[in-house]
């Protein structure tokens, strides 16, 4: 079993900057990542408003911040998919899907959080056939196509401006009253004035049907109380995020929505056991406040080793 000071379980914006600060502190550090580097702002198209870059995307920055935290050698990196974390001897054991274990004084858990399932008849059996979460990842599979989005917050406009570039059209399905989005102004304003895109009111994604591909939704309306069907090539659901945090069990109280609870210093109930970034349970999730949480839990994990007498 490979002993660490610290383990970071996410490589996300929280994880990587806790390992840039973990790497200043010289703590011997192994960052745990699932998929890839980055997380989920490698899915982000554009972004304007990080702190130093007037315009950039989010491959580019995921790449900045993982070259970044490379650059310290006692910053250790691997792919893995962690399925307990266990507390023992106030050291911490952590295991993976394929058997392995590690051992830790101090965890930065930062797994930050996935496109939110809603269960809907259809949507399962349809995932990957017509039903997507992710416009980058999919928006070829579209072109031309007449289509549907599950959304009006931040996300979902952005997707549906990117997705207008490939597709025929978007009808947008949004549980509020006409005028009514969950976005900022300027996604707002940007996705009005797009031609290609229109809307349903009042309405919830209640069933997706076809055959060997999607080729229709039903929705109920909310103030009409009825169900209509529409014909449809596909659609694309950004209905929220879930938090990555079933692994966790016992070791931390979660809220209603599965989101993990921590003090100032991004410590769960959990003595030396620190979260970061979106799985937290806070107002603003965003790549500037999960790089924050990463540069703090990070801190106060070294100074807990450090307090513990092991540094």
């Amino acid at each position: 079993m490979n002993n660490y000071d610290l383990i970071i379980i996410g490589g996300g914006a929280a994880g990587l900057s806790a390992a840039t600060y973990a790497g200043r502190s010289m703590l011997n550090t192994l960052i745990i990542e699932k998929f890839s580097y980055g997380g989920r702002i490698n899915d982000t198209l554009k972004i304007v408003n990080y702190p130093g870059f007037i315009e950039t995307t989010g491959r580019e920055l995921a790449s900045e911040f993982r070259q970044q935290a490379e650059n310290f050698s006692t910053n250790e990196f691997v792919h893995g998919t962690v399925t307990s974390i266990e507390k023992v001897d106030d050291e911490f054991i952590i295991k993976t899907k394929r058997r392995r274990e590690y051992k830790a004084k101090a965890v930065i858990i930062a797994t930050g959080t996935s496109s939110r399932v809603l269960g809907v008849p259809g949507e399962n059996e349809f995932t990957g056939r017509g039903v997507s979460y992710c416009s980058t990842c999919d928006a070829d599979y579209f072109k031309d196509k007449d289509i549907h989005l599950l959304g009006s917050g931040d996300v979902a406009l952005e997707e549906a401006d990117y997705l207008s570039k490939f597709v025929n059209s978007i009808n947008m399905i949004i549980m509020h009253d006409e005028g009514e989005f969950d976005g900022n102004a300027l996604e707002v304003e940007k996705i009005k004035n797009n031609p290609k895109v229109s809307y349903t009111w009042n309405s919830k994604l209640s069933k997706i049907f076809g055959d060997d591909k999607v080729s229709g939704i039903e929705v109920h309306n909310e103030k009409l109380d009825k169900n209509f069907t529409l014909t449809s090539d596909g659609i694309f659901i950004f209905a929220g995020m879930s938090p990555n945090s079933d692994f966790l069990e016992d070791l931390v109280d979660v809220d209603e929505f599965g989101f993990v609870e921590t003090d100032d210093k991004m410590e769960t109930k959990t003595a030396g056991l620190f979260a970061a970034g979106d799985i937290r349970d806070k107002s603003l999730r965003q790549i500037v406040t999960a790089t924050s949480d990463g540069a703090i839990a990070s801190v106060y994990a070294e100074r807990y080793i450090r307090a513990r007498g092991e540094r």
